[in-house]
């Protein structure tokens, strides 16, 4: 039986026995030929990122993928959303390191996740490890910016929903975030990307 568990703008999230299958939906706007195009290049990419960061960091792993009804199928990690618990965990902060340490492991590895939120992160009942998940914005680079971007990011993502905590858990990121070579790099970076938003909201 398929549950669904979530629909994205690309995709729709079904839940069946163990397993969560990933399937980019059809767009009526696009030329069909396109459509297909994107949907299974996408598909393509995403699968072929989380099959690289599973041998870095704890991901869902991949079962199947498939060309024909762009659908990754991977396991389903049953645990808690950070978006909704990590407020409310007695190690959070640990946590937060835990995230920092594993963002650098992938930036080192030229892995730009591009949707760093707790939402996308879920800490598992089975092992209590930190699961990083949804790649369908991510790529590859070796450029400081993705990586300073990638940060900047995950720093919104906590002041919009853990603004009371948010300083204390980037804190933390940024600590665990030191294990990455090129950490000074980054975060003197992240200044940068962090001023220019603050021009473009004051102009």
């Amino acid at each position: 039986m398929e549950n669904i568990v979530a629909t994205g703008a690309e995709a729709v999230l079904i839940h069946k026995d163990s397993k969560l299958i990933k399937r980019r939906i059809k767009k009526s706007y696009r030329l069909p030929i396109i459509d297909e195009k994107l949907r299974k290049t996408r598909t393509k990419k995403e699968s072929k990122l989380l099959e690289k960061a599973s041998n870095l960091i704890p991901v869902p792993k991949i079962i199947k993928v498939s060309d024909e009804s762009k659908e990754i199928e991977m396991e389903f990690i049953e645990g808690k959303k950070l978006s909704t618990h990590l407020d409310n965990l007695p190690n959070a902060i640990e946590i937060c390191k835990t995230i920092g340490n594993q963002i650098a492991i992938l930036h080192d590895n030229n892995i730009i996740h591009g949707d760093l939120t707790t939402s996308n992160m879920i800490l598992s009942n089975k092992d209590n490890k930190v699961y990083f998940i949804d790649f369908g914005l991510g790529f590859e680079s070796k450029k400081i910016e993705d990586k300073a971007v990638d940060l900047h990011l995950i720093k919104q993502a906590l002041e919009a929903k853990h603004y009371l905590n948010y300083q204390k858990f980037f804190e933390a990121i940024l600590d665990g975030y030191k294990a990455s070579k090129h950490h000074a790099m980054v975060l003197n970076r992240l200044k940068k990307v962090e001023l220019r938003g603050r021009y473009k909201q004051a102009s």
